[in-house]
């Protein structure tokens, strides 16, 4: 292990592994590379995060659909859920893709040395390494924060005596709780209530406000909400948590309404209100790095207020919390600091989703945000009963939308609560990226049948009524 880097990654997650091999690549292998962090290699997407709870969604969804089938003729199975069997699949899942992905990757960078341990600044270009007792100065001349992020917790009187879990830590459960209660609305404890709930668990969701969650459209969230209830979700929306605390082996959940004082009962609390930046104990101040609760401050090339540090992901203060848009941001560090460009991100381009069933996917503006830039923006809804794939799967719930300027005809954003979601939304990228107008996206001749036909049904009906409308029409 050398004292001396061309560049030190403090962080082993997305950001971390796309900035290492950037520079390796750019360099031919030639720049030397220390990567800092503890834990399992990979950060928190294919630990406990993205892989561990699309496996989760996947197997409850085979579950929820042999006890609740689509298609007449098809007599519906009662499940018999071996949670314990199925947990320990779903961590060798996760073993499997941190091996392959991230381990057995570093093999073939031998530039890249890998620390254990916790880092700290000591000046602009100097950090410590920490590891229990042992402790080693390593000196570099570029740098890249990719520290990530961690469940935050709120201040709640007695959560931390009842005890919790997160979405970190729900993957440690080895029995399926008879009854679970989520505070706050985050997607990923969305996520993992419906697929908990569609094992066995009752799930009740505790909100302070009235949308399924921020940051979605109000058709689309309330749609989702509608969704999510009928499977037997409980919503308690404009409820405060005031306290909770133990008793008689239960944990129980105190709120404060306008209906005054309440409480529930769970087997566990699942806690959802978001994630907060990796920043602590940095030592960011000795370093000249800007930040603050919200994360570090970067400029568009991903640069701080150091010119020799960089950061990328999560640790960034910016709106999106996104695996893709780590390994992006880290990529681009990288090559801004090896190649000499100023590569820039353009947030309004990264595509979200919320792997629900159906799938939430966005990307570009929402309606509301367009007209707040001063703009004015139109936008036509479809629901998802009018797309003739979604009526031969028997998925009747679910819409697109798409937002235009009103002026250029040109598609500013793109949303969809559908089921593939996820899988198509891409295509409202390019739209969005190459300036396309909703007439420019239907002279695109689109796979029939698909439910990706639904963004093309939807550029259509800002012209004509799609009741009048044959199957595949121009």
């Amino acid at each position: 292990m050398k004292s001396e880097y061309d560049l030190i990654i403090i962080g082993r997650g997305a950001a971390a592994f796309s900035a290492a091999i950037k520079a390796s690549e750019i360099t031919s292998g030639q720049a030397s590379i220390a990567m800092i962090g503890f834990g399992p290699l990979g950060g928190t997407c294919v630990n406990v995060g993205c892989v561990p709870s699309k496996y989760l969604i996947e197997a409850a969804k085979v579950a929820y659909i042999q006890s609740h089938p689509r298609y007449p003729g098809i007599v519906p199975q009662k499940n018999s859920i071996n949670f314990g069997k199925l947990i320990e699949s779903l961590r060798e899942a996760v073993r499997d893709e941190r091996i392959s992905k991230y381990e057995n990757v570093l093999k073939s960078y031998e530039n890249i040395d890998v620390y254990d341990g916790k880092a700290q600044f000591l000046d602009g270009d100097t950090i410590i390494v920490k590891n229990n007792s042992d402790t080693k100065k390593l000196k570099g001349y570029n740098f890249i924060i990719a520290t990530g992020s961690s469940a935050k917790i709120p201040k709640i009187d007695g959560l931390k005596e009842t005890g919790y879990i997160t979405s970190n830590t729900v993957w440690d459960l080895n029995n399926l709780p008879k009854t679970l209660t989520i505070l706050g609305g985050g997607f990923i404890g969305l996520e993992i209530g419906q697929s908990l709930q569609r094992l066995g668990t009752r799930v009740t969701v505790i909100k302070e406000h009235s949308t399924v969650a921020p940051g979605i459209e109000e058709e689309i969230g309330k749609t989702l909400m509608e969704i999510l209830t009928l499977e037997g979700v409980v919503f308690l929306n404009g409820k405060k948590v005031s306290r909770v605390y133990s008793r008689s082996g239960k944990k129980v959940v105190e709120m404060q309404s306008d209906m005054g004082r309440e409480e529930i009962e769970a087997d566990e609390i699942l806690v959802s209100s978001g994630r907060i930046p990796n920043v602590a104990d940095l030592d960011l101040e000795k370093a000249g790095v800007k930040y603050s609760e919200k994360g570090i401050s970067v400029d568009e090339t991903m640069k701080t207020s150091n010119p020799l540090i960089y950061a990328a992901g999560d640790v960034v203060d910016q709106k999106y919390k996104l695996e893709t848009l780590a390994a992006s941001e880290g990529s681009i560090a990288a090559a801004n600091i090896y190649s000499g460009t100023e590569k820039r991100i353009n947030l309004q381009l990264v595509p979200w989703a919320v792997f629900t069933e159906p799938q939430f996917a966005s990307v570009g503006f929402s309606e509301s945000q367009y007209n707040a830039t001063g703009r004015k923006g139109t936008s036509r809804v479809v629901p998802l009963e009018l797309i003739p794939k979604a009526r031969i799967l028997r998925e009747k719930q679910g819409i697109f939308k798409i937002v235009v300027d009103s002026e250029t005809e040109r598609i500013v954003g793109v949303h969809a609560l559908s089921p593939y979601a996820a899988e198509f939304i891409i295509e409202g990228v390019y739209a969005i990226k190459y300036g396309l107008t909703f007439r420019e996206l239907i002279e695109n001749s689109h796979i029939f049948p698909t439910v990706a036909e639904g963004i093309k049904l939807t550029a259509q009906s800002f012209t004509r009524d799609l009741s009048k409308m044959s199957c595949c029409m121009e």
